[in-house]
């Protein structure tokens, strides 16, 4: 009676940590939804009470070095996403829940850039036509159409961990990965890295401040793509070869057969 019972009081704590683990999956997703509208708004200038071209004024110099250390800690998205360090890290976290860690971690980073972010407003350029700013303006929100529709096209929760923490729920294992290739992935191997370049440099005004945050993100860009490339030909070997060869990486067109 007593082995009855201690096996029900090891079945109730086995749900309870997994009812835990999926609303922590929530809580990151949460803070992931709050993040990325936020970067809409913080980029264009538009809803949010601080932009990328208001804040605290400072010297141009204490301005680039605050905002340089800011984006250095974009450079954890880049590592944490690394097979060799989601192996160490998953020895003291739990599996199921490593991507709705590394989802909250990217975002608490992005809000502490917005919190900190100091403006440098001096004007690179301006596109006074109103006709052509509004063109602009609208190639900038296509861009990020593109980012959230392209994760929609893989595997949107997955990549943001409650797919992870739902399997667990339910007591199943982490579904492999899939190579897919949908839509716009027949066309360009990164169309949500193809967005984020669109709507960061698609500006009526750009200042230095957003030319900065522009420029190093593609840098953070190109540089995830090199790593990321390089994962994914080990874990679906020269079925992502061929489609390397096959599909452009960046420019949206497809590379023939020769």
């Amino acid at each position: 009676m007593l082995e009855v019972k201690s096996i029900g009081q090891a079945a109730s704590q086995i749900r309870s940590l997994r009812l835990i683990a999926l609303l922590y999956g929530l809580l990151a997703y949460a803070a992931f939804l709050v993040t990325i509208v936020y970067t809409v708004g913080f980029v264009t200038g538009i809803g949010v009470p601080k932009t990328i071209d208001t804040g605290p004024y400072t010297s141009v110099v204490d301005a680039l070095s605050i905002n340089m250390l800011l984006m250095a800690l974009l450079l954890q998205h880049t590592g944490m996403a690394r097979k060799w360090f989601k192996n160490w890290w998953t020895r003291y976290v739990p599996n199921y829940i490593e991507r709705s860690t590394y989802v909250l971690i990217a975002s608490l980073c992005l809000m502490l850039l917005f919190w900190q972010w100091r403006p440098l407003p001096a004007i690179i350029w301006h596109v006074e036509d109103p006709d052509v700013s509004v063109m602009i303006g609208t190639l900038s929100f296509i861009g990020w159409t593109l980012v959230f529709a392209s994760t929609f096209l893989i595997d949107h929760f997955e990549l943001f961990g409650l797919r992870h923490v739902t399997a667990n729920l339910r007591g199943r294992g982490i579904p492999a990965p899939q190579f897919r290739t949908p839509l716009y992935y027949k066309f360009v191997r990164h169309p949500t890295y193809l967005g984020f370049i669109i709507a960061f440099w698609a500006a009526p005004a750009m200042t230095i401040g957003h030319l900065l945050f522009a420029a190093v993100t593609t840098t953070y860009i190109f540089v995830g793509i090199f790593f990321e490339e390089r994962d994914l030909l080990q874990l679906f070997g020269e079925q992502y070869g061929q489609y390397k060869k096959q599909v452009s990486m960046l420019i949206p067109w497809r590379k023939l057969d020769r």
